[in-house]
């Protein structure tokens, strides 16, 4: 629905001052804005300007402070009918998500900070898109529900770090959750969701959860949501960082890793997605364009507002206003130097 609002709504408070200095006007008979030069603007607001110049200054001023306010008139778009896909992003952030077997920019990274831009580039490239984040370790929670406000949830993606959840990786769990937060919109043909994908983001060695991994691969089958896996990391040694009991990095060991490829291939083939390793960049380019041919669907979302700046029709108005006041002033001035 259209209406009104105030980006800078802080602003308005000033208006509360204004009775203050009317009434210090009337009491003290002499100015009462400090105001750089103030000697040489004495004039326009001394004690013996016409009344119509006063209530100028005043209404001048108040229209300037609502303009800083910056007013907004808020109406929906003409074609709210949008069309995407929901997406759930499922985030490993086990302590396995430590090993810094990344270069980026000839600087060693973990897993999980080369994950990250992969996450934003994702959010960046789907503005029509629902999108949610799941994150799991030993057990998996609803990071962030399916939202539009994109901008809001690369903030939250931010903020992921590990050790936020008991180490472990449940990748059963976080697809049963997942579908959870998926079963919660649209459904297609014959109770199937369409439009539904879980894009899985993990090292791929499940060892904790109440959900095998399979099992919950089958569930998100039946219900139509592709399971699209990423898997991060290589195999072989690699370098793990090493903490003291205060969490301050104390050295580097060398510990083995295996990515459990063949996991993460089973579960994308057996719901229609595909397996990828994020070891490659152009993996996640190439995870997209396979998304990007699926069927799209229709939200029943609220349409975008869309907020039309209205400072101008205030502050020009202000301004011509306290002109106005400061001819006034002047003009009286000149009358009571000329008696």
């Amino acid at each position: 629905m259209p209406g009104w609002t105030f980006h800078d709504s802080l602003w308005l408070w000033l208006l509360a001052a204004l009775p203050l200095l009317m009434w210090l006007r009337r009491r003290r008979g002499v100015t009462v804005l400090v105001v750089p030069e103030a000697q040489q603007w004495q004039m326009s607001a001394s004690a013996n300007s016409p009344p119509w110049a006063v209530a100028c200054a005043y209404a001048g001023l108040a229209l300037l402070i609502v303009g800083l306010a910056r007013p907004q008139f808020l109406e929906p778009e003409k074609d709210p009918k949008r069309s995407g896909y929901d997406f759930i992003i499922a985030i490993d952030l086990s302590t396995s998500m430590y090993a810094e077997d990344f270069q980026r920019g000839g600087t060693t990274t973990n897993r999980l900070q080369a994950i990250k831009p992969i996450i934003s580039a994702f959010i960046n490239r789907r503005p029509d898109d629902r999108i949610g984040i799941v994150t799991f370790g030993g057990r998996a929670y609803t990071f962030a529900p399916l939202t539009f406000d994109h901008e809001w949830l690369r903030k939250q993606t931010a903020r992921l770090s590990i050790g936020l959840i008991e180490d472990g990786t449940a990748i059963g769990d976080a697809i049963g959750v997942s579908l959870s937060r998926l079963r919660q919109g649209q459904k297609g043909e014959a109770g199937k969701r369409e439009g539904a994908f879980i894009v899985l983001l993990t090292d791929g060695a499940s060892n904790k959860g109440s959900l095998d991994p399979r099992q919950a691969a089958q569930l998100a089958a039946e219900d139509g949501v592709a399971v699209y896996t990423i898997g991060a990391g290589a195999e072989g040694n690699i370098p793990m960082p090493v903490f003291d009991y205060a969490g301050k990095r104390v050295g580097t060991e060398i510990r083995a890793s295996e990515v459990d490829t063949l996991l993460l291939r089973d579960i994308a083939e057996s719901t229609g997605g595909l397996f990828f390793r994020a070891t490659d960049e152009r993996a996640v380019g190439q995870a997209f364009a396979q998304i990007d041919r699926e069927n799209k669907i229709d939200f029943d979302a609220p349409p975008p507002l869309i907020s039309h700046e209205l400072f101008a029709y205030f502050a020009l108005p202000g301004v011509a206003l306290l002109g106005l006041a400061l001819f006034g002033a002047v003009r009286r001035s000149g009358e009571d130097a000329y008696a």
